[in-house]
């Protein structure tokens, strides 16, 4: 299901930028007002979203071994590093799949802004939060 969550006309029309945002969009319980967030060149998505208080699941503690950081990218895609192959059997089991998904915890930020939806479910049988 997509968001209609609207990008601000004023991040669209950022010039000079220094540090890439992420644009968050709204996801029921980590992130109910969408949000959008600064993220250093180099860093994962996944270490994006918690040092900003979102609190994305990362079951494997971020070592590409489940589905719980499953990400969609909406706009941006291309400037992330390539999905390894481990990673792409991965998302083959995640919720939600889509031709942009990614695992966030192997999805890393260059200079691109980037728009994220965090799927409403997680394949986590063992979720601490439920």
């Amino acid at each position: 299901m997509r968001s209609r969550w609207r990008v601000p006309d004023d991040i669209l029309k950022r010039k000079g930028k220094t540090v890439p945002q992420i644009v968050v969009l709204p996801h029921h319980a980590l992130c109910p007002d969408g949000a959008v967030i600064e993220a250093p060149k180099g860093q994962s998505i996944c270490d994006a979203l918690l040092a900003n208080d979102i609190d994305i699941e990362h079951a494997c503690e971020k070592s590409c071994a489940c589905t719980t950081c499953h990400v969609i990218v909406r706009e941006g895609s291309a400037s992330l590093n390539e999905a390894g192959e481990t990673e792409e059997d991965l998302l083959d089991k995640a919720w939600g799949l889509e031709a942009d998904s990614r695992l966030s915890c192997q999805a890393i930020v260059d200079e691109a802004d980037l728009v994220v939806e965090i799927p409403r479910y997680t394949i986590n049988h063992a979720s601490e939060n439920h």
